[in-house]
């Protein structure tokens, strides 16, 4: 018996539900995160059920809003707002103007387990759509974080344009996400770069090879240092940092911050003719940076699961600077100090810090055994393999994320 009640609890479904402050309507989401594949995005699908006999005429419309905040909310003054709201997609949802309506395997299995007065909707994010992004405020930062945050609006009016009651309207806050390939590759970033000194023969050489190029959040990030001194010069330390540089496009800023650091005056003094080599390892992490200003974050800041925010990838075929929102990127940089009058040899080793996308782990570990190749599957089809309408749990969608997996 028991191996049968686990294997039930393993494949159910998760659904989220809000309900207006009347209790009339109550949405129902598939997901609060919605994954951007590159070649696709997860579709925002969702059913909402109105309770008999209350629209007397009125209809029930929907819409996902972003909102892009590249100021801050106390730096607006004379009518100049430093954020932009969009509407990027809207639909009727009651009464349907389509005469057929296209359903997610989750929304037929939402409409068989409601009563009759369930009503599927369906929105795209649009292509080009940036990614939720989050800036950390501190301690002195008033008003809204600076960020690109969506929300699905669900109101009852008479029109499109009707606004909505308060008490007949509900809003939920999503995030878009972009998850890493399916398989990491086996690229390993490096950089060598040298240094020489004014009034002094030879070089001092450094050399950082990363393991890999993409890192799962929470992983180590090993660097290789490999230091080879043919210079008169000594090297005092080595600092080490994990990188994290954010642009923000609306106003063409950027900015970087660390995320992780070490510094070791291991195998130092480097002296000259000498040469050192070993491997580090950082781990950033959103919990090693809370409360400092300007770190990018992947969702809400009262999430407790809330992660460094995901490197930004481009499709196949499109240009890095074509991104919108706020672009995120990685490096790792390594300082070797000679001394005040020496100065500092430095350099940037750039890789992607991202969520790994479901089942690739468990890839990884297939091919290491078997030595075969993967083809990618899509999110969708992993997460609803199974038909049982039973296996639908329901989960009040204000409640906080408290340690859940992404």
């Amino acid at each position: 018996m028991f191996p049968i009640l686990f294997l039930a609890y393993v494949v159910a479904v998760k659904v989220f539900k809000k309900t207006t402050p009347n209790g009339k309507v109550t949405v129902y989401l598939s997901k609060r995160d919605f994954i951007d594949h590159l070649d696709h995005v997860d579709p925002i699908d969702g059913v909402i059920v109105v309770e008999n006999d209350y629209l007397q005429g009125r209809k029930v419309f929907g819409q996902v809003l972003t909102t892009y905040r590249y100021g801050r909310e106390e730096d607006e003054v004379m009518g100049v707002k430093f954020s932009k709201e969009l509407v990027i997609c809207r639909d009727q949802i009651v009464p349907s103007k389509k005469e057929k309506q296209d359903t997610t395997s989750i929304q037929e299995r939402l409409l068989k387990r409601l009563d009759p007065n369930a009503f599927p909707f369906i929105f795209h994010f649009p292509q080009n759509a940036p990614s939720s992004v989050t800036l950390q405020p501190g301690d002195d930062d008033q008003g809204k974080p600076l960020g690109v945050d969506y929300t699905v609006k669900i109101f009852v009016g008479d029109n499109e344009e009707d606004k909505g009651h308060k008490r007949s309207s509900v809003s939920l806050a999503i995030k878009k996400l972009q998850y890493a390939p399916l398989t990491r590759g086996r690229r390993l970033p490096s950089s060598l770069v040298s240094k020489g000194f004014t009034f002094s023969q030879g070089k001092l050489n450094l050399e950082v090879t990363l393991d890999k190029e993409i890192y799962y959040h929470g992983e180590k990030v090993a660097a290789n240092v490999t230091v080879t001194n043919n210079s008169r010069k000594a090297v005092k330390n080595i600092k080490m940092y994990v990188v994290q540089h954010c642009e923000v496009t609306m106003v063409n800023a950027q900015f970087s911050r660390h995320v992780a650091s070490l510094e070791t005056r291991e195998g130092c003094p480097i002296t000259p003719g000498a040469s050192f080599t070993k491997q580090f390892y950082l781990v950033p992490l959103a919990s090693s940076n809370k409360d400092r200003r300007g770190i990018a974050l992947d969702g809400h800041l009262k999430d407790d699961d809330v992660n460094l925010a995901s490197s930004t990838m481009a499709a196949e075929g499109k240009c890095p600077t074509e991104n919108l929102g706020i672009v995120i990127s990685y490096s790792v940089r390594v300082k070797l100090n000679c001394g005040t009058l020496g100065g500092e040899l430095v350099t940037d080793v750039p890789f992607k810090l991202m969520h790994p996308a479901p089942g690739a782990v468990e890839r990884e570990k297939a091919m290491l055994k078997k030595g075969k190749s993967i083809d990618r599957a899509r999110y969708e089809s992993f997460c609803y393999a199974n038909d049982d309408d039973d296996n639908i749990v329901f989960e009040d969608f204000a409640r906080l994320r408290l340690n859940e997996p992404e």
